[in-house]
């Protein structure tokens, strides 16, 4: 609560609960208030409780109050109630964090008094890598045994089983799975979980933690030893920060599991939860009525530090849901529907707002896999109003009654309770878009993008046509005499012919899916019966299992499906991104060598969000976007090349064709399934988990002094150089003088091709670095777990082997240095140009920065020397990041291009900037051959202009403490 604020008068005591204060800012709005979509409710609570006169004015709140007629047009500062990382981009962060309580000291402050300003909760969970798959091992409980599938009376045994793993007599489990225990309930959890075990079964009891778990648990910590001290270090030294430790599960999953409040209560005042995190899939948490989204590292520096984050108010896009959707239609076949759909009404940068008759049917996992693909169909934010549903879920999941009832009083006196039965009138919103449920069927999506969906049943026709089509964003170009070539391959002993549409990676990853229990126990339900059939994955497919949390595990495993899926192969490899961000294990040689000897469209078919080409593995160029269960039902077909209409996904027991039909899982058996398995005792138990730790993290020893004792030696934690020119004062912005174009790219470059991710590759210039310290290939590790040192960092910026560069011609992480002419890696010309002192800019097309891995996107071009980018049109997002770290974000104007300026990329440029600077100002570029052409400074706002001024906003907040 802010002590300046005017708005003190508005503050009430709630209904019966006399002791709880609140805003009434339904009665300071009056009729106009009504009338906002319940995301700018939200927006116009935080500005009245926050106003202090200086970084929340009371004409922001007035004008939130009025944004009907201010949408797209007055920019408004937001103060979140709190904010979350995950370590790829949190390390960075609390990187800076460290460095500039070293930059104050050094300037004469008190480097105690850099501590987050907010509730910050950091989860580690990017640093998993599946070393080992597919254990030799039998690992999971051996669900065979008369007595006791009769106790348990859900499953058969397995057909076919390589040896019997018994239950091991754990934790007061009453001996091997053949000794049954009728005296037990069928769905009691043991209250001695930890670290995540599995559950036999049919006791319900722990059992030993797969050795595939064991040993990626054992490699991670192993070889992230040193940022893990880090960030022990951290959870020690700052205050009001809370580190969720490896192992527990993923940031957004985390943040909706365990970190979402609905409300806040500080001494008993309420307000809405809301949140900012540097997770793209931060947006997750709309779904339970939450309004949070993802922003960089430097932002959520800022946010951290007490600085509000600013926002131009957005169109709100009314989303009106109808109909039911078919049986067989998944939450991900909504997702991508309504992807398609959103795409096609140009949401790009707006909130989308849902309502109608549909939402009351969709359970809160299905919302929130809905906001969770935001990002991808290019909202802000997609948002689900609290309503009975969102309660139901919040009761079952483990919330006290007590404060159950005093969130939903609060919640209808604010008038943030939707209510479906009731004939209030709608908010009005910027546009309405329809969509009825009814008429979704299910998709896939990609080769290469999200947002390019395929009939399932047209799959076959259409990759067929991806084969023919050119080279692009979607086609491959094969010639037709070679579409039907077939390659033999020998691997353990056995000849496979591999062909185009083969799969060799099928992952069901910790992403999006697996906050929806339905989903993951479709895929579940629909191994049991392809097991039960004699169906089977042929082995050299890289198949993997990585759950969002350990409650995922719980319902697989208490449901009994987990043995199902672990003998197809999607055994559980760890919790946390893996697969997702590029940390698959190499496929076998064998096969690698099959795939380039036929030049053969490999396919990848995923659970997840993000399919860019040459994600998942370089020899891998199609890659599918699916529901969990279709995932296993490709994996078992092995390929995309298949009408599961009519031809069978193989052969069964007696040499019976099977269908997909045959073994799909209906509705009616999913939902008793879940609802035996997913109970409030599973998120009580995964919240103590959390709460407890692990072993291992718990015996990490971590320094305590105020100022981190950094290690000269380190190739993974050092002091970065963004506060070297730390002044009390800003400076006026400097002109760009003859300045060369570093990269000249195209259309729809994402913040992958900029920023690091991954694996890191034995040629480039970060293994070279690496190689230089000492270190061999195996000790490498990813650049995610590298995001604490700039000058790996920096050495992986634009080095993705998909970057295409105009100067170079082909898919290649190279450039020109244009004084010498010699072609170089990206960062080795860039290097020249510094030590030359020569600026340089970057020229590109439509949405440059897409997609995620937002922070270092902009802090790695700033450390080559990128002054400014031009480009013609932007992700909104990485604009506002680039302005964060001090580079300039220039546009085209209207219709013009580099083509159509006449530009080559080989001049040089001059950019002068007017003392006063003003948003959206056009300032004039002159080039070495004597061109002039305007171009439009993308500043949004007065106080961008001021981060740009200052250096970016990481200066701007340590000179607060000067």
């Amino acid at each position: 609560l802010s002590p300046g604020s005017p708005y003190q008068p508005v503050i009430e005591a709630l209904g019966n609960h006399p002791q709880k204060k609140f805003y009434n800012v339904s009665k300071l709005g009056g009729a106009k208030y009504e009338t906002l979509p319940y995301s700018i409710r939200v927006l116009f609570e935080s500005s009245i409780r926050n106003c202090d006169g200086c970084l929340v004015k009371e004409t922001d709140a007035m004008n939130i109050l009025d944004w009907k007629r201010n949408q797209n047009h007055v920019e408004v500062p937001f103060c979140p109630a709190r904010v979350v990382l995950q370590d790829f981009t949190g390390i960075p962060a609390m990187v800076d964090f460290a460095a500039m309580r070293e930059a104050v000291r050094n300037a004469g402050g008190d480097p105690v008094k850099v501590n987050p300003a907010c509730p910050t909760g950091l989860t580690v969970d990017h640093s998993l890598q599946i070393d080992f798959s597919k254990c030799a091992i039998q690992n999971a409980p051996n669900p065979g045994g008369g007595d006791c599938q009769k106790a348990a009376g859900k499953l058969s045994p397995l057909k076919a089983q390589a040896r019997k793993a018994p239950c091991r007599a754990q934790s007061g489990c009453k001996g091997p799975c053949g000794a049954a225990d009728p005296g037990r309930p069928s769905g009691q959890f043991s209250a001695q979980i930890e670290n995540t075990p599995l559950l036999c079964p049919f006791h319900l009891q722990p059992v030993p933690e797969p050795e595939t778990v064991l040993k990626n648990q054992e490699m991670e910590f192993g070889r992230n030893r040193e940022r893990l001290q880090f960030f022990k270090w951290s959870s020690k030294v700052f205050k009001n920060i809370s580190i969720i430790p490896p192992e527990t599960g993923m940031a957004h999953q985390v943040n909706l599991e365990y970190l979402s409040r609905v409300v806040f209560e500080v001494k008993d005042f309420l307000y809405p939860d809301s949140v900012v995190g540097t997770d793209s899939h931060t947006t997750m948490v709309n779904g339970l009525g939450i309004l949070g989204w993802g922003v960089g590292g430097i932002e959520t520096e800022a946010v951290m530090l007490g600085m509000p984050v600013t926002l131009t108010l957005p169109e709100v896009v009314g989303c009106e849901l109808t109909g039911a959707a078919s049986p067989l239609a998944t939450s991900i076949d909504i997702v991508l529907s309504i992807t398609k759909h959103l795409r096609q009404a140009d949401v790009a940068g707006k909130f989308v707002e849902f309502f109608g008759s549909g939402v009351s049917q969709l359970s809160v996992a299905d919302r929130t896999t809905i906001a969770n693909m935001c990002p991808e169909y290019g909202a802000f934010l997609s948002f689900f109003p609290v309503d009975n549903v969102t309660l139901k879920h919040l009761k079952h999941t483990g919330f006290d009654k007590a404060k159950l009832e005093v969130m939903e009083a609060y919640l209808k006196a604010v008038k943030l309770f939707r209510n479906y039965e009731s004939s209030s009138r709608e908010p009005e919103y910027s546009q309405v878009v329809q969509i009825n449920l009814s008429s979704i069927v299910p998709y896939v999506s990609g080769p290469k993008r999200s947002q390019d969906r395929v009939a399932v049943n047209n799959m076959k026709t259409d990759f067929q046509a991806c084969l023919n089509e050119k080279s692009g964003v979607k086609g491959f170009q094969i010639a037709a005499e070679k579409q039907n070539d077939i390659v033999p391959v020998q691997y353990e002993g056995n000849e496979y012919k591999l062909s185009h549409g083969c799969i060799v990676i099928a992952a069901v990853i910790s992403c999006t899916n697996n906050c929806n229990p339905s989903v993951m126990l479709a895929a579940g339900l629909l191994a049991k019966k392809a097991v039960e059939a004699g169906l089977v994955v042929k082995p050299y497919i890289r198949t993997s299992l990585s759950p969002g949390s350990g409650m995922v595990t719980h319902y697989l495993s208490s449901s009994g499906v987990l043995p199902y899926l672990s003998k197809l192969g999607f055994e559980v490899v760890g919790y946390g991104c893996s697969t997702c961000v590029g940390n698959t294990a190499p496929l076998p040689e064998a096969i690698r060598n099959a795939i380039k000897q036929g030049d053969l469209i490999a396919c990848g078919v995923l659970s997840g969000t993000k399919n860019f080409e040459g994600r998942l593995c370089d020899c891998v160029r199609a890659n599918y976007l699916a529901s969990p269960p279709l995932v296993v039902a490709y994996a078992i077909a092995g390929t995309v090349r298949i009408d599961f209409e009519t031809e069978p996904l193989g052969t069964g027991f007696n040499g019976k064709s099977i269908y997909l039909r045959d073994i799909w899982p209906t509705r009616k058996e999913l939902h008793t399934v879940e609802e035996e398995c997913v109970i409030s005792s599973m998120f009580k138990e995964l919240k103590e988990k959390m709460e407890k730790g692990n072993k291992r993290w718990n015996l990490l020893e971590a320094p305590e002094s105020t100022l981190f004792p950094w290690d000269l030696k380190s190739t993974y934690i050092r002091c970065p150089s963004f506060f070297d020119k730390l002044a009390k004062e800003p400076v006026s912005p400097q002109p760009i003088e003859n300045a060369h174009v570093l990269l000249y790219l195209g259309d729809s470059v994402t913040t992958d091709h900029i920023s690091p991710a991954g694996s890191i590759a034995r040629s480039s210039a970060a293994a070279k670095y690496l190689t230089s310290k000492g270190l061999t290939p195996r000790e490498f590790n990813s650049y995610g777990a590298r995001r604490g040192n700039d000058a790996v960092m920096t050495r992986g910026t634009f080095a993705n082997i998909k970057l295409l560069n105009k100067f170079i011609g082909k898919p290649a992480p190279k450039t020109i240095h244009f004084p010498s002419g010699q072609t170089l890696d990206v960062f080795e010309a860039a290097e020249l140009y510094q030590k030359e002192g020569i600026p340089v800019i970057i020229l590109a097309g439509k949405k440059y920065g897409l997609g995620s891995s937002r922070d270092w996107a902009a802090k790695g071009p700033f450390l080559l020397g990128v002054k400014a980018v031009l480009a013609e049109s932007y992700e909104k997002v990485h604009r506002s990041q680039l302005i964060g770290i001090g580079i300039a974000p220039l546009q085209f104007l209207p219709g013009e291009n580099p083509s159509t300026l006449g530009l080559t990329g080989r001049e040089q440029f001059s950019i002068l900037f007017p003392p006063e600077l003003s948003p959206r100002m056009t300032l004039d570029i002159k080039t070495s051959t004597g061109k002039i052409f305007h171009v439009i400074a993308l500043f949004e706002s007065d106080m961008e202009i001021t981060l740009y001024k200052c250096g970016g906003s990481l200066n701007f907040v340590a000179r607060r403490f000067l």
